[in-house]
């Protein structure tokens, strides 16, 4: 018996001896040259250089004082920053605001040098500031709904991955790698998240956050609910892809029922300024009258303060919500 057990003994350490020369030994090795080589690289370099090799966060402006005070200001620039990445535009906040100060600026020294009046000058240029933005939003406008019509397929897709056996992650790099944009840079930055680690709750809440469209929401929600409850998400994802198809047909329906409404709308607003541009041409003498005459420019800025009120107005009561 003693002579069994010395030679069970003696056989398990000519294994496990064997096991750590073949195995252990390679991966330990592999393990300390690889954390040479990191600390060869990492050393030399300060603690700021350290934590941009880790993780480099992204640049506000290129200008350094504009970045730091914009980093300062969350709430300034979290919302430009959205408002860009929505649009899609390869564009810093800060460049954003350089816009915006550039045309105030050039606006108002235009206006007021050909009308000799700084305070028109000076309504004219903060008016002109919001051009950049209005330009960004109607871009991210644009491309948010394009992203809404297109979402359906990208559900179905997934779905059908799901229903093949694929996992969920599979299916948001099927979208990524064979949806159109911006449905695929969308989807690829979430599948790039939870990929490297974010995790996938997070990774989807900072989806919805980032496309605010209401079917991700939905879409977001779906998801975590069946990850916190079960349920066959194939399913739930096939009938939201149905309810956003159903809602726009009604959407599409309503465009037809008010599309005299809106004609009507734009000729309502359009016909003042090209009125103007008309008298322009055929009697300049009146037009000019109306710069010459102290009474001129309070009725231009008038006449222009009521023309946005009433665009406005009319733009509200064609704008029915669906």
């Amino acid at each position: 018996m003693f002579f069994v057990l010395v030679t069970f003994v003696i056989v398990l350490l000519i294994v496990m001896a064997v096991y750590v020369l073949a195995f252990e030994r390679g991966e330990v090795h592999d393990e300390r040259m690889l954390r040479r080589r990191l600390k060869d690289g990492l050393r030399g370099l300060s603690d700021v250089a350290k934590a941009e090799f880790v993780k480099r966060e992204e640049a506000l402006s290129s200008v350094g004082v504009f970045d730091r005070l914009l980093k300062r200001s969350r709430r300034v620039s979290s919302p430009l920053q959205r408002l860009i990445a929505q649009a899609g535009l390869s564009l810093t906040p800060g460049a954003l605001l350089l816009l915006s100060a550039v045309a105030f600026l050039g606006t108002w020294v235009l206006v007021w040098r050909f009308t000799n009046l700084w305070w028109l000058g000076l309504a004219m240029g903060v008016l002109a500031s919001f051009a950049p933005f209005l330009v960004v939003r109607y871009k991210a406008k644009k491309r948010m709904d394009l992203f809404e019509e297109q979402f359906p397929q990208a559900l179905d897709l997934i779905s059908r991955a799901m229903r093949a056996g694929h996992a969920f992650t599979t299916g948001l790099a099927m979208v990524a790698e064979e949806a159109a944009q911006p449905v695929s840079s969308e989807f690829r930055l979430l599948y790039d998240q939870q990929n490297f680690g974010m995790p996938l709750p997070e990774a989807m809440k900072a989806f919805a956050d980032r496309v605010q469209v209401l079917d991700a929401k939905f879409f977001v929600t779906a998801v975590l609910t069946q990850r916190e409850s079960g349920g066959n998400l194939a399913e739930v994802l096939d009938n939201l892809a149905h309810v956003i198809r159903e809602r726009f047909k009604v959407k599409r329906q309503v465009r037809v029922v008010t599309a005299h409404a809106r004609i009507t709308g734009w000729v309502l607003c359009g016909l003042p300024p090209v009125a103007a541009i008309a008298l322009l041409f055929i009697s300049p003498d009146s037009m000019k009258l109306m710069v010459t005459d102290p009474m001129g420019p309070p009725m231009l800025v008038g006449a222009a303060v009521l023309q946005v009120l009433g665009t406005l107005i009319i733009r509200r009561l064609v704008q029915i919500e669906y």
